[in-house]
C-alpha cells in the first residue's frame, strides 16, 4: 500500500430519515421532545413540539397574549357601539327624509286649525288627528310655542318686534312649527319675537 491509499477515507452516511425502514416508526431526533426551541438552521421543528408549545401556552398563558385578548375584546365592544350609533344615525336620516316630505300637509293641518276649520267631530279633524299621531309614533317631536325664550338654534326669527319692558327676546307668535327627530333637528320653528327697546 502507498501513502495515497493510507489517507483515502470511506465515506460517512448518515441516516436522517424520519421513518425507520426496519420498524416502521417515526424517529426523533435528539431534544426533539422538549419544548426547547431549537438552534436556528440546526434542527427543524415537529409537529409534536408544535403542539407541545401551544398546550404549555394555552394552560400558562403569557402577558403578552391577555394583553392581546384585552385589545380585541375592547375593540369589539367599540365596533358594536360605533355600529349601534350609525344605525340609529341612519334610521333617524331615513325617517327625517319621508316626514320631511309630509310636513307642509301637517302645515296645512296647524293652519286650519287656527281658522277653526278642525272644530267638532268632523271627517277632516278625525284625518288630522290620525296624521299627527302616525308622525307621533315616528318620533317627530314639536316645538316651538308663544313665550318661549328665542333660542337661535332651534327658531328662525322672521319679524323682530320691539316692546316696552321686554327683558329678554321671546317668542309671541309662531308662524311654522318647528321639529325634532331624536337628536336631529328636521326643521327650525319660523317665529315672530318680542325684543327690548334700545
Amino acid at each position: 500500500m502507498n501513502d495515497k491509499d493510507e489517507e483515502h477515507e470511506e465515506p460517512v452516511v448518515r441516516d436522517k430519515r424520519r421513518i425507520d425502514p426496519e420498524t416502521g416508526e417515526a424517529r426523533h431526533p435528539e431534544g426533539a421532545g422538549s419544548t426547547e426551541s431549537a438552534p436556528e438552521g440546526d434542527e427543524e421543528l415537529f409537529v409534536d413540539d408544535i403542539l407541545a408549545a401551544a398546550e404549555q401556552e394555552a394552560d400558562d398563558p403569557s402577558s403578552e397574549h391577555l394583553a392581546d385578548l384585552k385589545r380585541i375584546t375592547a375593540e369589539y365592544a367599540n365596533y358594536r357601539k360605533r355600529t349601534e350609533a350609525n344605525r340609529e344615525v341612519e334610521r333617524e336620516r331615513a325617517v327625517k327624509d319621508a316626514v320631511t316630505v309630509i310636513l307642509p300637509v301637517v302645515d296645512d293641518l296647524d293652519r286650519a286649525q287656527k281658522h277653526g276649520d278642525l272644530d267638532g267631530d268632523s271627517a277632516f279633524s278625525t284625518i288630522a288627528a290620525k296624521l299627527r299621531d302616525a308622525i307621533a309614533k315616528l318620533g317627530l317631536t314639536p316645538y316651538g310655542e308663544v313665550g318661549d325664550v328665542f333660542d337661535p338654534q332651534r327658531h328662525q326669527a322672521i319679524f323682530q318686534q320691539p316692546v316696552p319692558g321686554a327683558t329678554e327676546t321671546t317668542v309671541i307668535d309662531v308662524v311654522e312649527v318647528g321639529y325634532t327627530l331624536g337628536s336631529t333637528q328636521v326643521r327650525p320653528a319660523k317665529v315672530v319675537v318680542a325684543t327690548p327697546e334700545q
